[in-house]
């Protein structure tokens, strides 16, 4: 019997989880329909609720459940990845546990795996969320398709379906990397399912905006030359333009065209300049930490207990 893994990063779900077994519960019984098992494997991403409990009381109800508890909350791309060393099936997907991707998506992705698709994502058509995340995720995604990859799913997606020959890659990648995105860049072409990402009902979001600038740090300057190039094309006009100036400087001395105002602009083009080298230098250490984070032999995340 072929199977279908999902791996469900839990951290701060307990409101949300009972309800999302449920679900899972009758998207397995289609699945058995179809002589397909269900794998779900819970990683546990240092929640400080009673989510660790509710992972007991459903792996007491289905004991073949994988029950990951992390040290402490590492992030969920990070405790997606540790998820990945579980993985058995044929198949796997990364579900929220928060219940605003529908369960269900499952059931269309294998439809379409079975049909010979090896890479199937469900891309956002409409999104049920607070304006300002609208907001962030439409600045984000544009940046993403204008730098990264141009054909990029407009809203974005976090829901997707990969083949088994896919997870490799997956297990090998980067510590800091944008899991949806490196898996769209592999290049393989994807089956796309539309639908409306849903309000969030149980709990509160803990996708703060610091660790949404890092996540978008994370992709920029983790699949894109493009901030170097741009400092560099900065750099040039700015030489450029100071070059111009400086002759003129040297033209009007030669002419007796001189004074001593200019304080004013001096001081702006200072400042202007040194905020420049300022901003220069800060991308160029993102990338600097990127390659010592890659090189220091510091576990992605540190296993607590496997249950």
């Amino acid at each position: 019997m072929k199977r279908v893994s999902v791996i469900i990063p839990v951290y701060y779900n307990e409101g949300s989880l009972p309800l999302l077994f449920a679900e899972l519960q009758k998207v397995e019984d289609r699945l058995l329909a179809q002589q397909l098992g269900l794998e779900l494997i819970f990683v546990d991403d240092g929640s400080g609720d009673a989510s660790l409990a509710e992972l007991l009381k459903i792996k007491q109800k289905r004991t073949e459940t994988k029950v990951v508890k992390l040290t402490r909350n590492f992030g969920a791309v990070h405790a997606s990845k540790t998820g990945f060393r579980f993985v058995t099936g044929d198949c796997f997907t990364i579900l929220a546990a928060d219940l605003q991707d529908p369960p269900e998506l499952i059931l269309t992705m294998v439809e379409k795996w079975l049909a010979g698709s090896k890479y199937v994502i469900c891309a956002r058509k409409e999104r049920h969320d607070p304006w300002l995340s609208k907001v962030f995720a439409a600045i984000y995604y544009r940046l993403i398709r204008f730098f990264v990859v141009e054909d990029y799913p407009q809203r974005g997606y976090d829901v997707a379906l990969m083949d088994r020959s896919l997870l490799p890659y997956l297990q090998n990648s980067g510590k800091n990397i944008n899991t949806p995105l490196y898996a769209y860049w592999l290049g393989f072409k994807p089956t796309i399912i539309e639908y409306t990402r849903q309000k969030r009902v149980y709990g509160k979001s803990r996708w703060t905006f610091f660790k949404r600038i890092k996540f978008f740090m994370d992709s920029m300057v983790g699949f894109s030359i493009v901030p170097i190039r741009l400092m560099e094309a900065i750099g040039i006009f700015v030489s450029l333009a100071s070059f111009g100036y400086g002759c003129s400087v040297v033209i009007n001395a030669f002419l007796g065209n001189t004074d001593v105002r200019g304080f004013a602009t001096i001081v702006a083009l200072m400042t202007f300049l040194l905020g420049l080298i300022i901003v220069m230098l800060g991308v160029i250490g993102e990338y600097l930490w990127r390659i010592f984070d890659e090189t220091n032999r510091r576990p992605e995340t540190v296993i607590d207990e496997i249950l």
